[in-house]
């Protein structure tokens, strides 16, 4: 039987459609996801939940969709979790590549196989080469190479996965708040007058709705990166079980906001949710998606 540990985002619905036999939906308090929760535990109460699913037959788990680092209550950790403060604690020090090691090793130690997100769904990791109607261009190519340098000096510090680079120069990074979040410091402030998103009249009304909701929170200033790419890979090393990176039509939109021409994304570690519609997209931007293989290519 398989535990799903779902975080917020559309990863997790995204799984359950394509599985057979419905897993345990299973949630960390304060980060439910939009599916409905069989078990919401807390991480003072880990080695308990861990019990729980062996009494229920679980014997896999699968974590997937967006967690951040729980505040833990010291007077809330019960005598099960106490033996893994020690681990526990050790992984909240760590950046998020560590900690996941760690609470991964948790499991194993409980008799758990844990799955990766692509084991369930690997459809979800698309072919590589060019995905749309139009292709990078030879300073696209420079780009992605300073990109993967880039992603490679974070992920060695466990800082992030993405970075966006104009003519050979990385102009913002990821951080711990996300690519989504990144993207916003390229976007100027939505206006509801605002024609840029014209565009997205070929799309559904509720389309246009989930665009608006996403652009409302925008920086003052932003920063012009006009004609760059977005560039986003694993970590190196990086335990591809939990936290491979991902991008759906929301980082689509938002980079198209920002003007960029492209997206490049690391071929079999970069998950992308709803291919088709993110083509179409893309396409009706005149941008690109390269699943470009580590090293170029």
């Amino acid at each position: 039987m398989l535990a799903l540990i779902a975080g917020t985002g559309d990863l997790p619905p995204a799984l359950v459609a394509r599985l057979t036999e419905p897993p345990l939906i299973c949630a960390m308090r304060g980060f439910e996801p939009s599916l409905k929760p069989d078990i919401t535990f807390r991480m003072e109460h880990l080695g308990s939940f861990l019990a729980d699913l062996r009494a229920r037959g679980v014997t896999q788990i699968c974590m997937a969709g967006a967690v951040r680092r729980p505040q833990i209550d010291p007077a809330q950790i019960d005598a099960a979790t106490m033996p893994l403060v020690p681990k526990v604690q050790a992984a909240l020090t760590q950046g998020d590549d560590g900690a996941l090691r760690i609470i991964i090793a948790i499991m194993e130690e409980h008799g758990f196989r844990v799955m990766a997100a692509h084991e369930i769904a690997p459809d979800l990791l698309p072919q590589p080469g060019v995905r749309t109607k139009l292709g990078p261009a030879s300073d696209h190519t420079n780009d992605a190479f300073a990109g993967e340098s880039c992603v490679v000096a974070m992920g060695l510090a466990d800082t992030g996965q993405a970075c966006v680079v104009l003519n050979g120069d990385v102009v913002v990074r990821e951080d711990a708040q996300g690519t989504d979040a990144m993207l916003q410091k390229l976007c100027a402030p939505y206006d509801e007058n605002s024609k840029s998103f014209d565009w997205a009249t070929d799309l559904s009304t509720d389309l246009r709705k989930m665009v608006k909701s996403w652009l409302v929170d925008k920086p003052d200033t932003t920063i012009d990166a006009t004609g760059g790419i977005l560039f986003k890979a694993p970590k190196p090393k990086q335990d591809q079980r939990a936290d491979l990176p991902l991008i759906g039509l929301r980082t689509v939109m938002m980079a198209a906001e920002a003007g960029l021409d492209g997206i490049v994304i690391e071929a079999g570690g970069v998950m992308v949710l709803d291919l088709p519609t993110v083509r179409k997209v893309l396409d009706a931007q005149g941008m690109f998606l390269w699943v470009r293989p580590r090293g170029g290519a």
